[in-house]
């Protein structure tokens, strides 16, 4: 999307402001199937923790897509966003049973990774497929807050234990149809990659009725000018010869699953916010602009960078900004990064704020979410409105103390 393309939505929509560029997914996932395309079985199932916008479903439903959920209020969103149940798999960590079940009751995938859990579901609901997840202990991603296939991490249930989960299979005669692995995200090095899918393999081996293996997703996305991203044509190629290698050798046609979240989003994501104020103190200059990690936790949360532009002053002279947002603590998006000159009532674009961004924001500070808007054939579509002060109130209750 061109600046000015940007600056009019911000004037049209007021801001904050979230656009998502309809293209651009559409694009990230035809680039994911043509590198898998001489899968036979391919299934993408966007993670829609990273974007949970039900035009956003309707828009990958609409290609083709399935889904991957981590919450019965996922589920319940897909099946409101049209999906059938058959499109979507429940990977959760942590619920309740009674959550696993009412999922199981709507007819999606269950995916369990705890071997507690899974012989409890075996037992009561011997006929019901599940899907595993397991841990292969291989670390993909370079950050620990991203990367979920360590020794130490909560999600999976560890190669080593696999003969526990034989012995439940055997005992509650349960049906297991899908073997599933996470490594985490942004994952650089394919050759790590294809190393936990030969652990995957080795997993599949040993259950006989398997219907599809779920390589999980975590493909690097670039966030700055020539950054590095994961390889996905070169990554189609080496997976895809070992999996129809590993067809033959199983004996039967399998379905090869993918989760992807960040890849298909976040580069289709703009944040729009003005400046309110300009100020020079002894060593900075800071640019404070109409909103703070209540919309945007990321650069907080993860120290993740997102390139900022002056989309008002796109040719303007650079010079050096630390930009920051206007919650009464510290909110700093980036420390002394190159910008076009910044004047108070400017807009700035967040770049790479598809995943991630909306859906961890919050009202901290009494603050009102952004609207959203999808851009799709030239033009903007509002797909949610700006909170209002009566949205703060909705559910609090005042009582006479």
């Amino acid at each position: 999307m061109q600046p000015s393309e940007l600056e009019a939505l911000a004037h049209e929509f007021g801001n904050p402001l979230y656009v998502y560029d309809a293209e651009k997914i559409e694009s990230q996932f035809h680039r994911l199937t043509n590198a898998f395309s001489k899968v036979e079985k391919l299934r993408i199932n966007y993670a829609m923790k990273a974007l949970s916008n039900v035009s956003i479903l309707k828009l990958l439903k609409n290609m083709g897509s399935g889904l991957d959920t981590v919450s019965i209020q996922e589920v319940q969103l897909g099946l409101h966003a049209g999906f059938t149940p058959d499109k979507i798999i429940f990977t959760p960590n942590g619920v309740s049973f009674e959550e696993i079940e009412e999922a199981a009751q709507l007819g999606v995938q269950i995916n369990i990774d705890n071997l507690s859990v899974l012989e409890h579901f075996g037992t009561k609901h011997p006929n019901i497929p599940v899907c595993i997840r397991i841990n292969p202990h291989v670390m993909a991603g370079g950050n620990e807050n991203i990367s979920v296939g360590h020794i130490d991490s909560k999600f999976g249930i560890s190669i080593y234990q696999i003969p526990h989960v034989l012995r439940i299979v055997e005992n509650t005669k349960m049906h297991i149809n899908g073997i599933h692995m996470h490594t985490g995200s942004d994952i650089l090095d394919i050759e790590v990659f294809l190393y936990a899918a030969e652990i995957l393999f080795d997993t599949a081996k040993q259950f006989k009725d398997l219907d599809f293996l779920d390589f999980g997703s975590g493909f690097k996305v670039p966030y700055k000018k020539d950054d590095i991203e994961t390889n996905i044509e070169e990554l189609g190629k080496k997976l895809t010869k070992r999996f129809l290698a590993f067809e033959k050798e199983y004996g039967r046609k399998l379905a090869l699953a993918f989760e992807p979240g960040k890849f298909l989003v976040s580069e289709a994501g703009y944040f729009l916010a003005k400046v309110n104020v300009v100020k020079q103190t002894t060593s900075t200059v800071f640019a404070g602009i109409d909103s703070g990690f209540n919309h945007l936790i990321r650069p907080m949360f993860y120290g993740s960078q997102h390139a900022i532009e002056n989309i008002s002053n796109p040719k303007g002279k650079e010079r050096f900004y630390t930009v920051v947002g206007y919650i009464c603590e510290t909110d700093t998006f980036a420390n002394n990064r190159r910008i076009a000159e910044i004047h108070e009532g400017d807009i700035l674009c967040f770049r790479n704020a598809g995943a991630y961004c909306f859906s961890m924001a919050s009202n901290y500070n009494s603050r009102f979410k952004p609207a959203e808007v999808l851009w799709k054939n030239g033009k903007g579509h509002l797909i949610r409105e700006r909170e209002s002060f009566e949205d703060l109130l909705q559910n609090q209750i005042m009582i006479e103390v």
